[in-house]
């Protein structure tokens, strides 16, 4: 019979735990290839808290280490490191099951300098995610999500901050630069994962932001059939979403993407085979969800926007209070870059005469009042100028100087559509040119 020595055994655990660890990275070093059992993501300025987070796990005796991902310049915080798929999969499933990390995932760094790809491989419990970041670290689950309730840059910038920075709930490479407490965006529930994943049985989240300063910008998406030519659906931004199917031959789409006072960018995915468009740089398949990426910068000399949710009342200079929203974004557009000047385009729906309804002594751009100042007849062309002017003159009461600030009346000029057709309601319109930037 064949004896082994307790020495020889002790000698084989020995090689076997440094085949395991021979390419593992020392904690705060970049992750070096391989497959990594991940617990938790730091954004790459708070190493401080990745170490803190990896030292208390190491106090509960998980043996934990962190090392940063290069490409996305994210601290992850990992339990375990794998040279093989299998193995890493199947550590993951346990790590799930026996240690309380119930949304650990895997991820696979190909080189120090090519991007990572998150591994969906088990299929959790479905799990309810707080709407702002607990204390400790949570790790993005790895399933597919269920339909989720958008949740719009207005609302995400309502939610508490922590009074510690709280680990990254979904990695990507826009959360570099956003202020993570004004940026909580709730990860989408757990639910099974579906091979291949494809935009039919994937969310898609538009993540929309400046590619100056990294602010989260309220945007929408057009959503367009590529083959066809024709519009899909208009979704909003910063939200989780169900992409239409486009039931074409191709499967491919076009999103165009837009926020006022930027420029709009466009790509394209495929709804059938979404997983090779992850090659792309702006797309991102982040385990349960496909992340695709809106960089805006901001309109330069030359462009035109129109305030389309910019509304008077009839006959008159004087806007809806719904306008605000709107006129607010201008402010901040203004406000943002000093050197801007721009021209305020006045439009209207014909060419007809009629009662003109003035701004009064009392200023008040958003409702009619009595000190208002009527003008029993004017020109269509006088119309569209005094919507311009009452624009221009709200800005300088939000301190911009009127120098900044020329006006142009068109009239019916340069109408967009018939007026007798059931768009005619888009001519009447301000539109925003930069005359310098």
């Amino acid at each position: 019979m064949l004896r082994i020595s307790p020495t020889s055994v002790l000698l084989a655990a020995l090689i076997l735990i440094s085949i395991q660890t021979s390419a593992q990275t020392t904690s705060g070093e970049s992750l070096k290839k391989g497959y990594y059992v991940v617990v938790a993501a730091y954004l790459e300025n708070q190493e401080s808290f990745a170490k803190k987070y990896s030292d208390e796990l190491n106090a509960q005796g998980k043996h934990s280490s962190y090392g940063l991902d290069a490409s996305r310049k994210f601290y992850y915080v990992y339990l375990d490191y794998y040279a093989g798929f299998d193995e890493s999969i199947a550590q993951m499933v346990q790590v799930r099951k026996e240690s309380g990390f119930g949304e650990a995932w895997v991820r696979i760094i190909k080189d120090e300098t090519s991007a990572s790809e998150p591994v969906a491989a088990a299929q959790p419990e479905p799990k309810k995610v707080p709407a702002t970041p607990p204390s400790q670290p949570v790790a993005p689950p790895v399933a597919t999500p269920a339909p989720a309730k958008p949740v719009s840059a207005v609302e995400v910038a309502k939610a508490q901050p922590q009074p510690t920075p709280a680990p990254v709930a979904a990695p990507a490479a826009v959360t570099q630069a956003i202020d993570t407490s004004k940026a909580v965006i709730p990860n989408p529930p757990a639910a099974p994962v579906y091979l291949p994943q494809t935009l039919k049985n994937t969310q898609a989240f538009f993540s929309m932001y400046n590619a100056t300063n990294g602010t989260v910008l309220d945007g929408e998406v057009e959503v367009i059939d590529t083959d066809r030519s024709r519009l899909l659906s208009k979704m909003k931004s910063n939200s989780y979403i169900s992409l239409p199917d486009p039931n074409s031959k191709s499967g491919k789409i076009t999103l165009i993407g837009s926020a006022f006072g930027y420029r709009k960018v466009q790509h394209e995915m495929n709804y059938k085979d979404t997983e090779s468009d992850t090659l792309k740089e702006e797309i991102d398949l982040i385990g349960n969800y496909y992340m695709v990426k809106f960089d805006l910068t901001r309109m330069t000399k030359g462009d035109i926007a129109t305030l389309y949710n910019v509304y008077f009342y009839n006959d008159a200079a004087v806007m809806l209070p719904e306008s605000k929203y709107e006129l607010n974004k201008l402010l901040q557009m203004m406000n943002e870059n000093p050197k801007y000047r721009i021209m305020l385009h006045g439009h209207t729906n014909g060419n007809g005469r009629g009662k003109i309804i003035y701004v009064g002594p009392a200023k008040d751009f958003f409702n009619i009042t009595k000190d208002d100042v009527v003008k029993e007849s004017g020109s269509a062309k006088e119309l569209s100028g005094a919507r311009a002017e009452t624009i221009r003159e709200w800005l300088i009461s939000q301190g911009i100087n009127p120098t900044r600030i020329e006006v142009k009346a068109w009239g019916g000029g340069r109408m967009l559509h018939d007026k007798n057709s059931q768009h005619a309601r888009r001519n009447v319109r301000v539109e925003v040119e930069v005359l310098q930037d």
